[in-house]
């Protein structure tokens, strides 16, 4: 089993100080967690499946089989559809149980209820960005909503049905290895899991950072480091799209002054990295003369893993693809008529507004030359072996206070509410389960009019020939600049004007130029009439498929497999030229000769094996530290300028004031920026080389690990054997990844491939819990077998049967 290591490690850790009955700080009481019968042990799984055969649920219907694949992939074949999402439920809580509930607490901020205080600041962090504020109010609408309401209390009492049947010998591990017990699911627990992905794909900005930047930099220097379109862009949206609607009017303020207070600190932030890449391509391109239809979300490479793939099938619907554990239906996948994907569409649509209360009570706060009333919640903190903790949280019409002079705010003047469309009712839930069940452009173009938040580019491709793709969700209509920097809470003219209608999005159907994609580029070039902004799109990626989809002809599935793989370093390739031109050889050491010599060789092609991607990756990560030192200010977080920008500095800005290392006596130029950069890459390797017993090469060093939710080493895998990186079409880094790869053929029959990095079952003992790691590095994957039939499916192993009574 791969938590042995874990194990012994543990009991010697704290065998000399805890008696085997008692619990001790965070350690299980270990005569319950190593007992052979009921422990850690009735956890240890074989390839064989051992769930019960037979399954009574009361509130069921009719009843239900379930056939696990010999990957352990649930079909669900139910007669009705209230059934059908009850089944869904039991079985992703008998597969991902504490993953469900983890997540959950963690969008709660409730993590400190499990491993106490050590996790307070992060809890208060979420309930104060208003995770649980927005899913109380996102729940009420999807509970109002005649068709999901109904469906999502049958979801939450198939969960609930599983919950019910465990005695501790059949809790997940994690229950007691962390010495506690799941707790009964609610349709708002589903809500908070949404909420979760919302954090997780739209929950940073930079606001707060921009506005400190204009304080020390000026506009016109601003605007110069933190441009919102780079050069030589290429929009999701082709260039050819015409925008034939008038757009809603909004007026800018004649005046307008950014107030000049910050945070000491801000909370917790998503990765920077998450994206996705997805494209289509029409049929006049493809060998089959069909639409082919690719995607692949980057997110955090995690156990058990994020994504839990499952066939569902009742009268009506017959879809296939990735669920998210604790929300209802297929998030991306296909059916018998259409295939859709969602990569993070890279638009802000989170606001911080500078709020002055009347007086330290903060029951009033000034706005339109009115005194308005605060809501004031206080929120309870359990926190696991020690007492309670209480935080109050102020909401004004904009949002919760985030910060204030109790929560990471400088002093009782730094106080800042967040209007975010998170925190809005809105309904995902519905668009995902009219999805399931489109047959048509016009039906897929119906289920997005519902959907809100995370704004995603959900890409379409249907067995009528159709390809299109939608820049989709709910975007505040402002003006220019509004929401780049923060904003005076008492102005009404500095509210959102509205949003823009849903038939104004960014969309495109059938192109001309026969494929469409995204990679978290700009969504659109300066044609498109409303105001769009983010921190940062992604410059390289995009580019790099577009020139293959563009090249490419009589496009197969294989070609699409290659191209979800593929490890090209575009960004490499038009810097690192200069780079070596700026050197000279002769005056370089013959470790460093070596080092030279290899990277001149190199094809830009950062596979597994490759030695040069390391020495690049470091040289220039040296560079850029070292252009960009003087935001590197004590006490304050500034964000650095994007890749693009640099990339001019160095190349046509030879006297920019940054160039010079203020950490130096000399006036450093370029050519020495990237000489020393260089040196130290160069030492940086050889240091790695004496402490690792390892053969140099980019997978060893880039260390692919993909970790248990809990950040246990026992239960996470280490040194998966990959290539690729961030700005790379196969952006697996070092923690972040394709988490799902899906390809989709919509030729007669459709055929359909995907792979990820992890296992169907959240159980770190079994066979499943990670057994399609080996394959997803590779770059192989598993054909998907949707058949409606379910006496047709193949390789069935074990089948499970759910009834509404004992026969």
């Amino acid at each position: 089993m791969k938590f042995i290591k874990f194990l012994f490690s543990f009991i010697i850790a704290v065998a000399l100080v805890v008696g085997l009955n008692e619990k001790w700080g965070q350690v299980p009481p270990l005569g319950k967690f190593l007992d052979p019968y009921n422990g850690f042990w009735a956890n240890s799984e074989n390839k064989e499946i051992t769930f019960d055969e037979k399954i009574v649920i009361e509130e069921l219907k009719e009843e239900v089989a379930v056939h696990y694949d010999s990957i352990l992939i649930p079909h669900v074949f139910a007669k009705n559809d209230a059934d059908l999402y009850m089944t869904q439920g039991y079985v992703t809580a008998l597969n991902r149980l504490w993953q469900m509930e983890f997540q959950t607490h963690a969008s709660a901020g409730r993590v400190s209820e499990i491993i106490g205080g050590d996790a307070l600041d992060f809890d208060r962090y979420q309930r104060r960005n208003g995770l649980l504020y927005a899913a109380e109010n996102g729940i009420k609408s999807m509970e109002e909503d005649p068709v999901v309401g109904p469906l999502l209390n049958a979801y939450t009492t198939g969960i609930n049905s599983f919950i019910n049947s465990l005695s501790y010998k059949e809790l997940p591990l994690e229950y007691k290895l962390l010495n506690y017990k799941p707790e009964p699911w609610t349709n708002l627990k589903s809500a908070l899991l949404l909420k979760y992905m919302a954090n997780d794909l739209a929950g940073s900005d930079v606001d707060i950072e921009n506005t400190h930047l204009l304080k020390i930099l000026g506009k016109d220097r601003f605007d110069f480091l933190f441009p919102d379109r780079y050069a030589n862009m290429d929009p999701v949206i082709p260039k050819e799209k015409k925008w034939d609607f008038k757009p809603l009017p909004i007026n800018r303020p004649d005046s307008i002054a950014f107030p000049l207070v910050f945070p000491d600190e801000e909370g917790p932030q998503p990765n920077p990295d998450n994206g996705s890449n997805n494209w289509v391509v029409s049929g006049k391109k493809t060998s089959s003369g069909k639409p082919i239809l690719a995607n692949d979300p980057h997110l955090g490479l995690n156990l058990p893993s994020i994504w839990y793939v499952m066939h569902l099938n009742a009268p009506g619907i017959n879809t296939y693809g990735g669920t998210l554990p604790g929300a209802m239906g297929v998030i991306i996948g296909f059916n018998d008529s259409i295939a859709w994907g969602e990569t993070n569409a890279t638009r802000d649509v989170r606001d911080w507004y500078h709020i002055q209360f009347k007086d330290a009570d903060k029951t009033e706060y000034f706005y339109n030359d009115k005194w308005l009333k605060t809501q004031k919640i206080v929120q309870t903190f359990k926190i696991r072996g020690e007492k309670e903790f209480t935080d109050t949280i102020y909401y004004t019409h904009h949002g919760p206070i985030v910060y204030d002079e109790n929560y990471k705010g400088e002093n009782d003047k730094a106080n800042f509410a967040l209007r975010w469309t998170a925190h809005d009712p809105s309904n995902e839930q519905l668009t995902f389960h009219l999805l399931n069940r489109a047959k048509n452009y016009n039906e897929y173009k119906e289920a997005l009019s519902y959907y809100e938040t995370p704004a995603q580019n959900f890409a379409f491709a249907s067995v009528q020939g159709d390809i299109a793709l939608w820049v989709n969700g709910k975007f505040p209509l402002r003006w220019e600049e509004q929401g780049k920097f923060i904003m005076d809470g008492s102005r009404a003219d500095m509210d959102w004007a509205g949003f823009i209608p849903h038939e104004h999005n960014a969309f495109i159907k059938n192109p001309k130029q026969g494929f469409i994609s995204s990679a978290n580029q700009i969504p659109v070039d300066s044609t498109y009439p409303y105001y769009h902004y983010d921190k940062g799109y992604e410059h390289y990626r995009n580019r790099r498929i577009n020139t293959q989809l563009a090249t490419l002809q009589n496009i197969t599935i294989e070609d699409m497999k290659r191209l979800q793989t593929d490890n090209y370093n575009l960004f490499a390739s038009e810097i690192l030229p200069a780079m070596l031109d700026s050197l000279d050889k002769s005056k370089l050491n013959e470790v460093q000769k070596k080092a030279f010599d290899v990277l001149s060789n190199w094809d830009f092609i950062s596979h597994k094996n490759a030695v040069a991607p390391t020495y690049f990756e470091i040289w220039w990560d040296e560079v850029y530290k070292c252009l960009w030192d003087e935001f590197l200010v004590k006490d304050n977080k500034l964000r650095k300028p994007e890749l693009p920008v640099t990339v001019e500095i160095l190349k046509y800005h030879s006297n920019d004031p940054f160039i010079d290392n203020k950490n130096t006596d000399k006036k450093e130029s370029i050519a020495d920026l990237y000489l020393s950069g260089f040196k130290s890459a160069v030492d940086s390797v050889e240091n790695w080389k004496s402490e690792k017993e390892l053969e140099l090469n980019w997978s060893n060093f880039k260390n692919t690990t993909i970790q248990h939710l809990a950040r246990l080493p026992a239960f996470s895998t280490e040194r998966v054997p990959i290539g690729g990186n961030k700005h790379i079409v196969n952006a697996t880094s070092a923690r972040h990844g394709a988490s799902w790869r899906m390809i989709v053929s919509m030729e007669n029959p459709i055929k359909a491939y995907g792979v990820y990095p992890g296992g169907q079952s959240g159980n770190p003992g079994s066979y499943y819990y990670d057994n399609m790691i080996d394959r997803w590095s590779r770059g192989e994957y598993y054909q998907l077998d949707y058949n409606p039939q379910a006496e047709s499916l193949k390789n069935i192993i074990f089948t499970q049967t759910l009834t509404p009574s004992e026969e």
